[in-house]
């Protein structure tokens, strides 16, 4: 499923990433360079105070040296200088009396000491937590400037057209493309993006877009059916869609669930649709309302209900013939159907292998008579999936039921988490 989408998606995304990242990392190296001298220049007045700090401590060392020379010197000035091995005598006396110092003397010191000594201490402390403070403006310097980055929106417009070309190419309708361009552009353009994360905010914006494109149906088909007996349902759609068999499909499953079926076969057109029908309720047990070919479509149905009505059955089924939305005549006998026989839920089927052109079918058949629901036929084979993506976006109508396969119970709820996943941009 989606095969041929998913593997286009990747690759554009990959490379839309890329060119994202690239143009966004020259703009970054420039302000690496910026921020280097900014550095450079900050750092240089940071270091002239660390000096002055050391010379004004030798300062002090030689300050106390001199005090305590000129204390000695006044002791021993009466002694005269003798031989150079007297003067070593004489250095070492005045260490012994210093010693001997009174203990006033020695107090005073030892405060000089311990408060040059704060003094030392707090100034390293001071320039520590100065060199901090620096040291995290800049870190938020470069987190500003170079971390984050944004992209200009003539540069987004350049980029995403490889990514747009790759959706156009899958069928994916101009309406759903404009969307997922605008999500994209409202998370990169202007906007700070973090680098190295500029592919995960891509896909996660590209998933978060496709995910809001399907519109929720807040109830199951078997608690719809709940709100009126009999409750009718009619199903049309264009020639070749699925119609009849996928009427059946809704037919089994409702039986599944312990719904009695009631099916009208209301395609008096097409040759062999009776049959075709009635082959399908003998295999079901089903029973089967119809009248000759070319007889009123709108009378079929209406006799179907009736008998609904009279063997209190719970759903009534209305098949109806395959028309083009610009086939006048058959357009206003589906009306004249949809004003006899009141149905409760109109259902588009269309085949997702046309694509596009499924989009624009519901859309004409919204118009015309009102559809309620979708169902997406042959969705098992369908390479590209742009249906799949569009047609609930462009309707505002809900994809009820998709087609996997020709057996009965091919008939899947749609689950909008699968088409995330087959289109490989799941979290």
């Amino acid at each position: 499923m989606f095969k041929f989408l998913k593997d286009k998606l990747k690759k554009a995304v990959s490379k839309f990433s890329k060119d994202v990242d690239e143009e966004t990392e020259e703009e970054v190296l420039e302000k690496e360079e910026g921020i280097e001298e900014e550095k450079i220049t900050e750092e240089v007045p940071e270091e002239v105070p660390e000096e002055p700090s050391s010379e004004e401590k030798e300062e002090d060392k030689k300050k106390e040296i001199s005090v305590k020379t000129e204390d000695e010197k006044e002791e021993v000035k009466e002694e005269p200088e003798e031989q150079p091995q007297e003067e070593t005598q004489e250095q070492e006396k005045p260490k012994e009396e210093q010693k001997e110092t009174t203990p006033e003397k020695t107090e005073k010191e030892t405060t000089t000491k311990q408060e040059t000594k704060e003094e030392t201490t707090k100034e390293p402390e001071q320039e520590t937590q100065d060199k901090k403070g620096f040291l995290s403006g800049l870190k938020k310097t470069v987190t500003d400037k170079v971390v984050k980055k944004s992209l200009s929106e003539e540069k987004f417009e350049e980029l995403f057209w490889d990514l747009e070309v790759v959706l156009l190419e899958n069928n994916v309708a101009v309406e759903v493309i404009d969307k997922i361009k605008q999500d994209l552009k409202e998370k990169l353009v202007n906007t700070k993006v973090i680098r190295g994360k500029i592919s995960e905010v891509i896909t996660s914006t590209l998933r978060d877009s496709i995910s809001g494109l399907f519109v929720s149906q807040t109830e199951d088909l078997l608690d719809i059916v709940e709100r009126k007996k009999p409750f009718v349902i009619l199903f049309l759609g264009v020639n070749g869609s699925g119609k009849t068999t996928n009427l059946a499909k809704v037919a089994h499953y409702l039986q599944k669930h312990g719904k009695s079926v009631v099916v009208a076969a209301a395609d008096t057109f097409r040759a062999a649709a009776i049959q075709q029908i009635e082959e399908h309720t003998k295999k079901l047990g089903v029973k089967l309302i119809k009248h000759e070919y070319g007889a009123d479509a709108a009378a079929v149905a209406f006799d179907a209900v009736k008998h609904a009505e009279a063997k209190g059955k719970d759903v009534v089924l209305i098949d109806t013939a395959g028309r083009s939305h610009s086939n006048v005549n058959l357009m206003d006998e589906l009306k004249k159907v949809v004003r006899v026989a009141k149905p409760d839920l109109k259902i588009f089927v269309g085949d997702s292998l046309t694509g596009n052109d499924a989009v624009q079918q519901a859309m004409a058949f919204n118009d015309a008579v009102g559809i309620d629901g979708i169902i997406l036929t042959k969705l098992d084979v369908d390479e590209k999936g742009g249906a799949a993506i569009s047609v609930s976006y462009v309707t505002k109508k809900p994809i009820l039921f998709v087609g996997t396969g020709q057996s009965y119970d091919d008939l899947r709820p749609f689950s909008k988490k699968q088409i995330i996943e087959n289109l490989g941009i799941e979290a």
